[in-house]
């Protein structure tokens, strides 16, 4: 069973669209207790980082994914999903969950023609390889809607990086946890490649 996890912070039915064009039925749940039983986990969501936090621990999600990442349940996550994932975000100067370390950044743009949030299709830079990642390459555009942008503490996390006036990291993964701050669902037929390859990935990384 794939769960896609809904805290009120949207995006959901495309989520689901993009599963259903796979072949993947995938269930929109908050129940904590799906969470920890399913088999795959897909955390979207677009919003504010500390209304997600607030959602999530009000209703016990928090609780459900750290128990779902310490057992080794693969999990997806999407833009804020994935934002919410590090320790803490300057998006209301809240504490996350903390699957990964590193602190969650607001774009600072020095140049006036670059406006923020940064929206729009942009290309990829694969920094290297990852079972969910497969066929997907250096020059490939994915679809982005963010303000901020996830800065881990560890450059062995990164897996992907994009380019909007500096460079950032826009694909992040430690252990059964890996996710993106641009959103697959949104991204044509490589998105779906993508989730496709998080359909078949056991968690695990050579």
């Amino acid at each position: 069973m794939t769960v896609i996890v809904d805290y009120d912070a949207g995006n959901l039915r495309s989520v689901q669209r993009a599963c259903s064009e796979i072949g993947v039925r995938a269930e929109i749940t908050s129940d904590p207790s799906r969470i920890r039983d399913a088999e795959r986990i897909i955390f979207p969501g677009v919003g504010q980082a500390s209304t997600a936090m607030r959602s999530i621990q009000n209703s016990g999600i928090d609780q459900a994914i750290l128990d779902a990442f310490g057992t080794g349940i693969p999990i997806l996550g999407i833009c804020i999903g994935l934002q919410i994932s590090l320790n803490r975000s300057e998006e209301g100067d809240v504490e996350t969950l903390g699957l990964i370390p590193g602190h969650v950044r607001r774009f600072r743009m020095q140049n006036s023609e670059l406006k923020v949030p940064h929206m729009g299709w942009n290309d990829v830079q694969v920094a290297k390889s990852h079972p969910i990642l497969d066929h997907v390459q250096t020059g490939d555009e994915f679809y982005f809607v963010h303000a901020y942008y996830p800065e881990p503490e560890n450059e062995a996390c990164v897996y992907a990086r994009a380019e909007y006036e500096s460079t950032f990291c826009c694909a992040l993964g430690l252990r059964n946890f890996f996710g993106t701050q641009f959103h697959p669902e949104k991204s044509g037929r490589v998105g779906l490649e993508l989730i496709r390859n998080f359909m078949s990935w056991d968690g695990t990384v050579a």
